[in-house]
């Protein structure tokens, strides 16, 4: 089974530490209690735990739940730290953050007004 998400309406990033030890059913109430966010929406719901190594993906595909469990070989997640914060991130932030990039839009090199010859 293979998704297609770059259409998903939402992409939320559950902030702070996660417990990774939760399935679906604690996930989604997660979502649900504590960030009053709709987990049957059409919406991906990211996490991750203390090690920042791993995440697991959350979606609700119209018939039941899909989760994602990863864990990178090497480096770590730029998540950010506000355990009450949940973000709403564009599709170039999730590729920026699961490619291990800051979600902030990074700086590119100012070009010079003269040329290069």
């Amino acid at each position: 089974m293979k998704h297609d998400f770059t259409s998903v309406q939402n992409i939320y990033i559950i902030c702070g530490k996660t417990d990774m030890r939760k399935g679906i059913d604690g996930l989604a109430t997660l979502i649900q209690d504590s960030f009053e966010l709709d987990p049957y929406s059409d919406s991906v719901f990211l996490f991750s735990g203390w090690s920042k190594d791993r995440y697991k993906c959350l979606y609700f595909d119209g018939d039941g739940f899909a989760m994602l469990y990863k864990r990178l070989d090497n480096g770590k997640l730029q998540w950010s730290k506000d355990e009450n914060e949940v973000r709403n991130l564009s599709q170039q932030e999730l590729r920026w953050l699961l490619e291990g990039l800051s979600l902030k839009k990074p700086k590119t090199i100012a070009k010079s007004a003269k040329g290069i010859f």
